[in-house]
């Protein structure tokens, strides 16, 4: 199998456009089903279940944790909600896999956890990569895809869109089962 890969000079929201043409490709050519993106805010999302409308596949927007920047907030305004679900999409918010109880008591008591030691070895193929394996499993333990699937997992570093990888979904529960089958596009630095 020969498939092409795009390395972006630099991270950031420049790459969504592109990730968006890359992950429209992808599916043309494979028949992904599942479309797994993470946005804050809802503009990454609104962007993809927008351009990705018609596509046959079934797109989970997962957003940050209630409480992820103040108290009793979420990043994501309820008028993006609305139009991000009008396209048909499905909207998951909740725990950060890596980034909860453990971020906590590390904070407080200067230690590293193990799920932070898995959060930081991710990072080493860059701050999307991590999120993609982390928001496939969120969607998975939601029950909003399955487990087992090959899944276009989107994310990015900061803002907007920088990777697209291709995984085998499994639950957190069993994340060792996890599989980065395809790297379709990080940046490179």
């Amino acid at each position: 199998m020969e498939r092409k890969v795009t390395y972006f000079e630099k991270a950031g929201v420049d790459n969504t456009a592109s990730c968006l043409e890359i992950t429209k490709k992808a599916i043309a050519d494979s028949g992904y089903k599942y479309v797994v993106v993470a946005s804050t805010t809802g503009e990454t999302g609104l962007l993809f279940s927008e351009g990705l409308r018609g596509s046959g596949t079934e797109i989970v927007v997962v957003t940050h944790s209630y409480g992820y920047k103040n108290p009793n907030t979420l990043e994501m305004s309820d008028d993006m909600k609305k139009q991000i679900l009008q396209y048909g999409a499905k909207i998951f918010t909740g725990s950060m896999l890596t980034h909860s109880i453990e971020t906590s008591f590390s904070a407080k008591f200067s230690g590293l956890y193990p799920t932070l030691i898995v959060a930081n070895t991710l990072r080493r193929f860059g701050e999307g990569a991590k999120v993609c394996c982390e928001i496939v499993m969120m969607a998975v333990d939601a029950g909003l895809i399955p487990e087992g699937e090959e899944v276009l997992a989107i994310a990015g570093t900061a803002k907007g869109a920088d990777t697209v990888l291709v995984l085998r979904s499994s639950a957190s529960k069993r994340f060792l089962e996890l599989r980065v089958l395809e790297i379709l596009a990080k940046p490179r630095v």
